[in-house]
């Protein structure tokens, strides 16, 4: 298996050419990138590889611009420190989202992943590369939420609520926290996963496990409490009710 790899640190590529070495002793580093233009310049001149190790803080950008500016139709394992481009990552043609330092048994996995894929009637790339366009649409997993001078993760299980107020969404846990999340609303209805979550209305997004209470209320409207909340006018449109309901139930 021949392997490009993305890093502008030596002492963190050296580190995972020997990571890769232990879990398959077959593969082939052919090649260690440090910016996005040296990248797209070798991508254009070289057959491409069977999989792409990207850092995704290059030298001079994102390795996420490399596949904004050359066609590669090859699976690709982001590895950073930063978890503010997961989603993008995933839209392109990646197997996995790993966040440093890097864990051995996570990157094993992620090989282990892409051995399975490729082995499906031995495909092409190409064919892999369609194929991982269905595997990767995934909902969030986790949070990486700022916390003081530290970055906490906060699994999709804890989340109690994610509430807007004036632009702001504020995400609060079974546990009582609350953290700022830079995403929108809009955005976290599309990236949540529909049979965990509903949008209930402009404010608020919830699990249904934090629904603690559903009653009637005027014109069709449904008021909800949820845990942890204080607030005591959470309603759901005559529109949106019957949806809601259907949600409830698991439809």
């Amino acid at each position: 298996m021949n392997i490009l790899m993305l890093e502008d640190e030596r002492e963190a590529a050296a580190q995972l050419v020997q990571m890769v070495k232990r879990i398959d002793p077959t593969a082939n580093i052919i090649a260690v990138m440090e910016t996005v233009r040296k990248t797209c310049d070798w991508l254009s001149v070289h057959p491409h590889p069977d999989l792409i190790l990207a850092d995704v803080q290059l030298a001079d950008g994102i390795s996420l611009d490399v596949f904004a500016k050359v066609k590669v139709n090859v699976p690709v394992i982001f590895i950073t420190a930063y978890d503010e481009y997961t989603l993008k990552a995933f839209k392109l043609n990646s197997i996995d989202y790993i966040l440093k330092p890097v864990d051995e048994t996570e990157l094993k996995a992620a090989f282990t992943k892409y051995h399975a894929l490729k082995s499906n009637a031995a495909i092409s790339n190409e064919h892999l590369y369609k194929l991982l366009e269905h595997v990767n649409n995934r909902y969030l997993s986790r949070f990486i939420v700022k916390y003081r001078d530290e970055l906490r993760i906060i699994a999709i299980e804890q989340v109690c609520y994610l509430h807007a107020i004036d632009r702001i969404v504020f995400l609060h846990t079974l546990s009582g926290e609350r953290y700022i999340v830079d995403n929108s609303l809009d955005e976290l209805e599309k990236e949540l996963d529909p049979h965990l979550f509903f949008r209930l209305n402009r404010q608020y997004i919830s699990p249904f496990n934090s629904i603690q209470k559903i009653s009637n209320h005027f014109n069709g409207k449904l008021k909800l409490d949820l845990k942890n909340c204080a607030d005591d006018k959470i309603f759901i449109s005559r529109e949106k009710a019957q949806a809601f309901r259907k949600w409830i139930a698991g439809n």
